[in-house]
Formats: structure tokens, C-alpha cells, sequence
């Protein structure tokens, strides 16, 4: 009778790089061993090459995913273009569409190797179809991808009449955590009201928050201290993440070096998105042009926790991308330029462990005896191998069952 349900031989165990036999019994990790002599029901065979823990993704919208050009293109790039073309979509969303096209996302991404997944669901049209698809979405996919869900006014909590009550629904229905988008709303003064509005919500209904913080590229757009200011008084901490925040990227480093010291006092989380930042903002500059990415390295180098998203796939936003983070990370690591071997590996971080800690989840994922079974096998050696060649995932598991596994197609050259 076989001792475990898997069995992965020869497997380089991130971050050690020790070659390892890891045993798989009832959906969880119950040995790691440098060889095992057990027998399993499933053998694989690593061929010593990357065992990670899953890739995260921390920022995306399902709800829009693979909309692009429908109902028309975003020609001029613009964040804000890409804002009224979802708002002609949004109109005519059914539970099925949504339901389809983020399913179809999913899968793409977990073949991928993205197992951990947190999207925004835009609550801002009266019938909260997008965020009652991606709850039945959450609860359909979990048992191969764990998603939260981010109720999103996209439209802002106070631009419109009702939209703080579809907030508060929202959250009634079950969504994992709160948004906002501050520098949206119609004033400062209603940006600032809708951060203390999220706060009080989370509290309320205990739910983390994520605010889309400072998605442009006005220097004048400070949310963030807000936000900082609100989290140091609340004590949530980790709890608590601001995307985005681009304007941070023209910020005077006088008032950065002060903000600096004030994130550090609150410890929330930080996510950019290099895809959709490097392409979104900086659209009115003429040259030199900017980033239009957030502090990245810095934040780091601060101790603070960075993760990556990769926002949008194949929407109004963006056209492009397949959901792999590790053109996330490989274009992070260039717009932030983190090109030192620390540097590399700590983007790498960001769509891993980073990532996890984002999401609050890190009491379920890693590479150690006693937690899930999920983990992805890397056609590499090492972070840097992984992001030079963007490697391909040729096993993923999650939760004791093997989701996928690919041949690696080599041919002799002459």
C-alpha cells in the first residue's frame, strides 16, 4: 500500500537550492526529505530542476478580463479611456460571461504556475453582477486556486449617488475585501472622506482593504499619508494595501524621504502593477517621460512589503498579457531597475512570499512540511534563471492533486 498519494523526486527546493524528495499525503505537504523510500500512488521526477511555492497574484480585474476591444479600443492608451470604455461594457455583463471569462483566466493563469489570486470586482452599476460572478467564480475554482475578491467602486464612493450603499452590499454578499479609488472621487476632500469611509467599513465588517491609491501621475495626488495616517491610527497594519500609487513616482524627494518614515510607522503593503503602469502612465508627458511606476526599490530597500499584480489581461486597460507573472517580475525588474543578483531575487519575492503576505495568507502557503500541497515545478535552477528565460512551468500542484504537467521540447542542433 502506498505511503503518500504524490511523491516528487529530485526536486531544487526554493529558496535552499538542496535537492529533494517532497511526500504529499491528504493535500498537504508530509515530508521533505533528501530521499524518500516510500512508495507513492503518483511519482514525478523534478529532474533537479526549481520547486517554488505557487506564484500570487495580487492585483487583477476577472471581471474585465478578455474584453478587449469590446465594445471598441483604447486607442489613446489613457487610464482614464480605459475607464469609460468599461463603463459602456459594465452595461450589458451577465453572470455567465463573467463567470466564463474569469474561469478561462484562471486556468490560464494556473497552468502558470498562479495559484493564490486576489481580483477586484467593480460595484459601481446597480446590479453587482460582476462581483455576484467572481463570489461564484471563488467558491467554484477552490479547489484547484484560492481567490479573493475586492469589492471596487470604480467609480468612486461619492461621485455617485448610491454607490457607498452597493459598497456596503457588497460586502454583505461575502467579498473578501474593501476597495476605493480616492484620487477619483469628484474633490480631495471626498478622496479623503472615501479612505476613513473604507477604514470604518473594514472595521465594521472585519475585512482587508486595497485601495487603488494614486493611480496617476499628479504629483499633487497624495492619498497615500492618508491612507498611512489612517492605518497608524486603526493598528489593521498588514491588513491594509495601497496599489498603484504611481504619483509616487513624482513625488519631490523632500516630501518622499518624510512619507517614507510615515509608511514605515503604519507597515501596510504595496502593490505596482509594471505592465499596466509602464503603459498607462506618463501618457501627457512629451520627453523625458515618465515611469509612471511607484517607488519600488526603495520600498524595499525600506523594509517594506512589495508585491506585483499584472492588473489587466486582454482588457480596456490593456490588450495584452497571458497572466504569467514572471513577465510581471521581468518587466518590474527593468522599469524599477533591479537588475543586482539581490535586486532579481527580490522581484522574484514579489510574486511569491511578497504576495502571500499581501493577500494575509502565509499561514497557507510555502515549502514546508504541515502546509498545502502547492507548488509549481520551474524549467530552471534558480530566480535568476527563472526570470532571464522567463521559464515555463512544467508541473503544478495545488492541494495534493496535479494540475498540469508539460514536456520540455528539446531538439539537437547541427
Amino acid at each position: 500500500m502506498a505511503e503518500f498519494d504524490l511523491v516528487l523526486r529530485r526536486a531544487r527546493r526554493y529558496p535552499h537550492s538542496d535537492i529533494v524528495d517532497i511526500g504529499v499525503e491528504g493535500g498537504r505537504i508530509a515530508a521533505i526529505e533528501p530521499r524518500l523510500s516510500a512508495s507513492a500512488s503518483t511519482e514525478l521526477d523534478a529532474e533537479q530542476k526549481l520547486v517554488s511555492p505557487p506564484f500570487v497574484e495580487s492585483h487583477v480585474h476577472l471581471d474585465s478580463a478578455m474584453t478587449a476591444g469590446d465594445p471598441r479600443w483604447n486607442e489613446s492608451g489613457t487610464l482614464f479611456e480605459g475607464i469609460q470604455i468599461w463603463g459602456e461594457r459594465k452595461q450589458s455583463l451577465s453572470l455567465e460571461e463573467v463567470k466564463n471569462r474569469a474561469i478561462e483566466t484562471l486556468k490560464q493563469q494556473a497552468q502558470q504556475g498562479v495559484l493564490w489570486v486576489r481580483t477586484h470586482a467593480d460595484v459601481s452599476e446597480p446590479t453587482l453582477t460582476a462581483l455576484q460572478a467572481l463570489l461564484e467564480v471563488r467558491d467554484a475554482v477552490s479547489d484547484w486556486t484560492t481567490v479573493q475578491v475586492v469589492a471596487f467602486p470604480q467609480d468612486g464612493i461619492y461621485s455617485h449617488e448610491n454607490n457607498l450603499e452597493l459598497l456596503e452590499e457588497a460586502l454583505k454578499l461575502g467579498a473578501d475585501a474593501i476597495g476605493g479609488i480616492p484620487h477619483y472621487e469628484l474633490t480631495r476632500e471626498d478622496g479623503v472622506k472615501s479612505i476613513e469611509t473604507i477604514f470604518k467599513l473594514a472595521e465594521q465588517f472585519d475585512r482587508l482593504i486595497d485601495v487603488h491609491c494614486d493611480e496617476i501621475d499628479d504629483e499633487q495626488s497624495r492619498f497615500l499619508e492618508v491612507m498611512a495616517a489612517c492605518n497608524i491610527r486603526s493598528g489593521m497594519g498588514a491588513r491594509v494595501t495601497a496599489s498603484h500609487t504611481t504619483a509616487m513616482g513624482s513625488y519631490n524627494n523632500a516630501y518622499t524621504q518624510k512619507l517614507m518614515g510615515f509608511l514605515q510607522r503604519a507597515q501596510l503593503n504595496f502593490i505596482a502593477n509594471p505592465l499596466i503602469n509602464i503603459t498607462l502612465q506618463g501618457r501627457t508627458d512629451t520627453y523625458p517621460k515618465r515611469r509612471g511606476i511607484t517607488r519600488v526599490k526603495e520600498l524595499w530597500q525600506r523594509g517594506l512589503n512589495v508585491s506585483f499584480g499584472h492588473d489587466c489581461i486582454c482588457d480596456p486597460w490593456y490588450s495584452l498579457g497571458t497572466g504569467n507573472m514572471l513577465d510581471v517580475a521581468w518587466m518590474g525588474l527593468h522599469v524599477c531597475q533591479m537588475t543586482g543578483k539581490a535586486d532579481i531575487e527580490a522581484c522574484y519575492e514579489m510574486v511569491t512570499h511578497n504576495g502571500a503576505k499581501t493577500l494575509n495568507v502565509e499561514a497557507d502557503y510555502g515549502l514546508e512540511v504541515g502546509k498545502p500541497a502547492s507548488f509549481v515545478v520551474l524549467d530552471s535552477i534558480d530566480p535568476f534563471d527563472t526570470l532571464r528565460r522567463r521559464a515555463i512551468a512544467t508541473i503544478v500542484v495545488s492541494q495534493g492533486n496535479v494540475l498540469s504537467t508539460s514536456e520540455i521540447i528539446t531538439k539537437k542542433w547541427i
